[in-house]
């Protein structure tokens, strides 16, 4: 019974111990996916989990650069929640295959809808064209039913380690090479600009929920981080109880 209780007591605590390194990372708000190739349009999708037992998220508000600013910004409908999309005036214009850019989108707020404990969500954007610089970052505030805004705005450390409220981060590669497979869907700015009119008559099409293989890879990591310790134990007990010669 000794060795039985020791054994479920290391158990315990490994788990215990893993859950605590894994879940800081489930809660963050993140943009999926997380890497898009420079010069081209890309969809991507910020995920917002609710990290709070006692409230619901109503309200996400994500902030867009506006030192690399993006001509063309869509949303896609999430049923259940209205989209305001803000566009402003830039600080100073900038030059694009376009043309001179002097107003793009500031802004993308949903509310109205509810993201209840245990749950998470994933707010569809399509944009482009993206700048050849090495990462954007997307600002986000959530907001909770009890009233709590939780600020989603800081950069990355120096050092490299993450900071308590990261910013959602979209890094940027460079454009492969001709030939090449891209990885990150394209978008023409003709589509684009045609997926920004439909965003304006809301469908009932509901948002696909993203794959969340990062989660099981740290979960079954955890799993085999307590086998180990649970074997580690048996061996040392067994060693113990050896009788000697």
């Amino acid at each position: 019974m000794s060795f039985v209780r020791r054994a479920a007591t290391v158990a315990a605590a490994a788990t215990a111990l893993t859950a605590a390194l894994a879940l800081p990372a489930f809660a963050h708000v993140t943009i999926q996916p997380g890497t898009a190739e420079q010069g081209g349009f890309t969809k991507v999708a910020f995920r917002v989990p609710n990290e709070r037992d006692n409230a619901s998220t109503t309200k996400i508000e994500v902030s867009f650069p506006t030192d690399h600013p993006l001509a063309f910004v869509s949303v896609k409908p999430v049923p259940g929640w209205t989209v305001k999309v803000t566009e402003g005036k830039l600080p100073a214009p900038v030059k694009t295959e376009y043309g001179d850019l002097e107003e793009a989108v500031t802004k993308v707020v949903w509310e109205g809808g509810k993201i209840n404990p245990g749950e998470f969500q994933e707010f569809e954007v399509s944009m482009g064209q993206l700048p050849e610089v090495d990462s954007l970052m997307f600002p986000t505030k959530q907001t909770y039913s009890g009233g709590e805004v939780v600020d989603w705005s800081e950069a990355p450390k120096a050092d490299g380690t993450e900071p308590e409220h990261p910013a959602p981060l979209l890094k940027l590669v460079p454009a492969a090479e001709d030939g090449a497979t891209a990885t990150t869907p394209a978008t023409t700015p003709a589509t684009a600009a045609a997926s920004a009119s439909a965003s304006a008559a809301p469908s009932v099409t509901p948002v696909a929920a993203a794959s969340s293989s990062d989660g099981t890879a740290r979960l079954l990591g955890g799993a085999g981080l307590v086998v180990g310790i649970i074997g580690v134990v048996i061996g040392a007990l067994g060693l113990r109880r050896r009788p000697s010669a």
